[in-house]
């Protein structure tokens, strides 16, 4: 078998097709394409510490906001972590979620895309995650005690890099809600915890709590992170990848068109984008994102159906809201997480 490289293709040739390296004979055009797999984090965190950007995690549940998510990515030339919390395991049954992904794979083969677990908080739920294809997994035990906490992410941790998979902990307590994850008050993460923490569970990125929440009303008065912590963390933990949680902005013109179409979102707050970017140009290089997506789905369709009261082919309504989506997953990329050109 004869492989060779193609504008970042990769082509194989049966023997008896070719004559030598790089040639075909003529008349013969049988060849197959073999399609980028999945990745795991771990180069694409690499490049974005030393280049100051992050990359985006955004949570998919359907098919229009896998679709969305991937195009921003294709047009912006940006890697991807598709992220499947338990509420999507739940709402769209894995092995839809599965086949919608390799289907993503198979349509922007140029770009590093990387399946992610979002809030698994059993080893259990890892464990299958990771025999079920994942190629990244987070464990929450951040509602445990340290201890407690430790033992469960070492656990996750020794079964996922046994089959090739990286894994995220997390210290700190996020406010808010979003699916099945609670919390009614910030527990910001300890400096002084992390280096223990990663040395004993063997993590490959952590998630930290400077300030962010869960949810679309993040603050109530002014949006404050804790940059200080952040900066700390940076520095017991040189050149290792933090991730932030609960950190879409909430943009007002959504939430505006929600509420002129009959929804209630008032006082609905989120991460100022420029907080955000200052997070990704220090040790942050992962940023999940979903109820941006979230909003700009549910306003676009808000706005379709007032306006076009005859209309009920979900095509019709959904089709706007998957541009939205891309649309705003652009706008991430490029102004927030600066990852654009980045493959």
């Amino acid at each position: 078998m004869v492989k060779f490289n193609r504008i970042r293709e990769l082509y194989t040739i049966p023997d008896f097709c070719a004559t030598e390296f790089g040639g075909l004979p003529k008349g013969i055009f049988y060849w197959r394409k073999l399609i980028m797999p999945l990745v795991t984090s771990t180069e694409m965190f690499r490049k974005a510490y030393h280049g100051g950007y992050a990359i985006g995690a955004f949570n998919v549940n359907n098919m229009e906001t896998i679709q969305g998510i991937v195009e921003a990515g294709k047009e912006t030339r940006s890697p991807l972590i598709l992220q499947i919390s338990m509420g999507a395991r739940k709402y769209a049954n894995m092995i839809y979620l599965k086949k919608l992904i390799e289907a993503a794979v198979l349509d922007a083969p140029e770009l590093p895309i990387c399946m992610h677990l979002d809030h698994g908080d059993t080893f259990e739920i890892c464990k299958q995650c990771v025999d079920d294809g994942f190629t990244s997994v987070m464990i929450d035990g951040s509602s445990l005690p340290f201890e407690e906490n430790i033992e469960r992410t070492r656990k996750v941790v020794e079964y996922a890099h046994d089959h090739g998979v990286v894994v995220e902990g997390e210290l700190g307590r996020l406010a808010g809600i979003e699916e099945h994850v609670v919390s009614e008050g910030h527990l910001f993460t300890d400096p002084d915890q992390v280096e223990e923490f990663v040395s004993r569970t063997g993590v490959d990125s952590l998630a930290i709590a400077i300030g962010t929440s869960h949810g679309a009303f993040k603050f109530k008065g002014k949006a404050q992170l804790r940059f200080d912590i952040l900066e700390e963390v940076s520095k017991r933990l040189p050149e290792f990848p933090i991730v932030l949680h609960g950190s879409s902005s909430v943009p007002q013109e959504f939430v505006e068109l929600i509420q002129k179409y009959g929804g209630n979102m008032q006082g609905a707050q989120g991460v100022p984008e420029e907080m955000l970017r200052k997070a990704a140009e220090m040790a942050v290089c992962k940023i999940n994102i979903d109820s941006d997506i979230r909003l700009a789905c549910t306003a676009t369709i808000r706005e379709h159906l007032a306006n076009n009261p005859t209309h009920f082919d979900p095509r019709q309504y959904l089709g706007p809201a998957r541009t939205a989506i891309k649309d705003m997953v652009k706008r991430k990329i490029i102004n927030v997480l600066g990852s654009n050109d980045k493959i």
